[in-house]
């Protein structure tokens, strides 16, 4: 996707206190793209939530600046900002149908009735609503109401859309079809949307970038596939997708590898980003499933690593297959069902091993 020069959004050094003490959102700066699907993902207390509430207006910042378009947005009200804005629980009025919950908002910037009809009829036929525009929220699916407030915030053409765990109360189904309509509704309206979610596998399905955001922070902000691939430390590595982690001393430095003592194996890796890892270092290494191979012999790679077959469970494409190491605990395998050509049974002795470049190494910070 292309954007205009220019950020649309800037937050500059922007925190947030409730008690003049701790910081909720502390030192935040970041730059959100026109035209872009931006998600902010972190666990419950990272401060998330209270950054879309700052932008949208519904808080202001303890310090720092928010500017649209470069304008300051400090002390401009919510209604002023023109942004759309969605929520988990929708807020839809349960005594106006499908057309008037939509035409509430032109309403209220007192457009001719004749603009009103013709902008919500627009909006239904977006989000494929038009045959259902009589119809009280009560008598809509939670996938209709979602819609429903979904053409809401756009209805009026806004500036950008303010996503608050949209999708959080639908069931995983329908989440998954409705997360393809809204990316679908997103690169259509070519709208900026900001949205927020705890759910990871959600934040790298919809967004062009991902922020990660932990204890008021922000970790890293990037494409779904280099904060997967290229995680800038180990708990953005533990937080967007799964790991297998365990615990080493490095051994030996040679030109780009280091040697590491994993329990009573030997095992080298690259240096991770040319990190330098004096010998004695203790750190962390992360292997994703779907990089660990589980063959019933070694393959020649000097790192493989033997242990026995624990649990294999069919997941439709891939076998999810639990290996018991020594030292290591459970090292958790993804295997192509179609792929894997050997006959693996649980109680076998196995080998695992990886690409070197597919292990990440972490630094283990006190």
């Amino acid at each position: 996707m292309s954007y205009a020069s220019g950020p649309i959004v800037a937050f500059h050094d922007v925190s947030k206190s409730y008690d003049g003490k701790s910081r909720v959102v502390d030192g935040l700066n970041l730059e959100i793209r026109r035209g872009e699907f931006l998600t902010l993902l972190g666990p419950s207390g990272s401060g998330k939530t209270t950054t879309l509430m700052m932008l949208a207006g519904f808080e202001e910042p303890t310090g720092g600046s928010i500017q649209f378009e470069g304008s300051s947005l400090v002390g401009v009200p919510p209604h002023q900002r023109n942004f759309g804005v969605v929520f988990q629980s929708y807020a839809l009025f349960p005594h106006m149908n499908v057309a008037e919950n939509l035409a509430f908002p032109l309403r209220m910037r007192r457009l001719a009735r004749d603009e009103r009809d013709r902008q919500v009829g627009r909006i239904l036929d977006k989000v494929r609503l038009g045959h259902l525009s009589d119809r009280y929220p009560a008598q809509l699916s939670g996938g209709q109401r979602q819609r429903v407030a979904l053409a809401r915030a756009l209805v009026f053409e806004p500036g950008m859309v303010l996503l608050d765990e949209p999708l959080g109360a639908l069931d995983r189904q329908l989440r998954d079809e409705m997360q393809a309509e809204l990316k679908a509704l997103h690169t259509a309206l070519g709208i900026t949307f900001v949205h927020i979610t705890h759910d990871q596998n959600e934040a790298l399905a919809l967004a062009d970038r991902v922020g990660i955001l932990r204890e008021g922070r922000l970790l890293q902000v990037d494409t779904p596939s280099a904060l997967y691939n290229a995680p800038a430390d180990a708990f953005v590595a533990s937080f967007v997708g799964e790991n297998n982690q365990f615990v080493g001393v490095v051994m030996e430095q040679g030109e780009g590898i280091a040697v590491l003592r994993v329990a009573d194996l030997l095992l080298s890796f690259p240096r991770y980003d040319g990190a330098d890892l004096p010998i004695g270092t203790t750190v962390r290494v992360m292997v994703r499933p779907e990089h660990v191979r589980v063959a019933p012999r070694p393959v020649g790679n000097r790192k493989a690593v033997p242990g026995r077959i624990a649990d294999i469970s069919f997941r439709g494409d891939h076998l999810r297959i639990g290996v018991e190491v020594h030292g290591l605990g459970r090292i958790i395998s993804k295997q192509s069902a179609d792929q894997t050509n050997q006959t693996l049974s649980v109680g076998d002795e196995c080998f695992l091993d990886w690409a070197d470049e597919r292990a990440l190494i972490f630094e283990l910070m006190s």
